[in-house]
């Protein structure tokens, strides 16, 4: 399985304005665990199961608005859960996910009512783009409709990926683009290099604080580079990002 390259798109929202809601069915927790962390970084709400029985009376209670599914359980197959989860909640979209990847094995869970099909290795970029057609396409949720974010004259689009200074185009790379983001979704607030790893990087480095300060300095490179600078380090305490301040006179 490759890990997710940082980003972040447009919002989905539920009707009632609350977050899209996951069922992630698997037996392996720490993939279980791998899948639920990259669908709450995407702001959803997310729970799990390990068993078909736990799924289906946890979907009972949940509603999810989609269900990411492992076909071999230990219990019973996917496609019987499937079935089952069906007669409650008949069109939740489910995502299939699976180790087979023979053609027959795809046509079986897709005539047996799944939406998609993952195989793994898989990239959790993949799924959550795939989770998202899902739910965009059953009607679950809306897209929020501002998609842009604005600290000072630095302006970053969530679905377009465009990011500009002063109307000036800056280039960023996938990591470059997340961490800003991420400094811009929480403006005027220091951020530790533990709080950056956890949400830029998560399980990619465990730890090794020192790749936060070489993508600040990155990121600083192309934002205050000529410019009143926005990112500021707190020594001992993390990173700000404010709007700069033009020199007097």
């Amino acid at each position: 399985m490759t890990t997710m390259s940082p980003h972040r798109r447009t919002e989905l929202l539920r009707p009632d304005g609350g977050p899209v809601r996951v069922l992630v069915v698997d037996d392996e927790p720490a993939l279980s665990e791998l899948l639920s962390m990259a669908l709450r970084y995407e702001g959803w709400e997310v729970r799990s199961a390990g068993d078909g029985a736990s799924a289906v009376s946890g979907a009972r209670g949940f509603r999810p608005d989609a269900v990411v599914l492992d076909v071999m359980l230990p219990d019973t197959d996917g496609i019987a859960v499937l079935g089952r989860l069906r007669r409650d909640l008949p069109d939740v979209p489910v995502l299939f996910l699976t180790a087979r990847d023979a053609v027959e094995d795809r046509i079986a869970g897709l005539t047996a009512g799944g939406d998609d099909y993952v195989t793994k290795p898989f990239s959790l970029e993949e799924v959550v783009a795939r989770l998202r057609g899902l739910i965009r396409r059953s009607g679950a949720a809306a897209a929020r409709a501002d998609s842009l974010l604005t600290v000072g004259d630095l302006t970053l689009d969530e679905d377009s990926h465009e990011v500009t200074r002063d109307g000036a185009a800056i280039h960023l790379t996938a990591t470059e683009f997340e961490l800003l983001r991420y400094l811009m979704r929480n403006p005027r607030r220091v951020l530790s290099k533990a709080q950056i790893l956890d949400r830029v990087w998560s399980y990619d480095f465990g730890g090794q604080a020192n790749v936060v300060e070489l993508y600040i300095s990155y990121l600083r490179k192309k934002i205050d580079a000529g410019r009143a600078p926005m990112i500021h380090t707190r020594r001992g305490a993390g990173y700000v990002l404010k709007p700069g301040e033009r020199p007097a006179g």
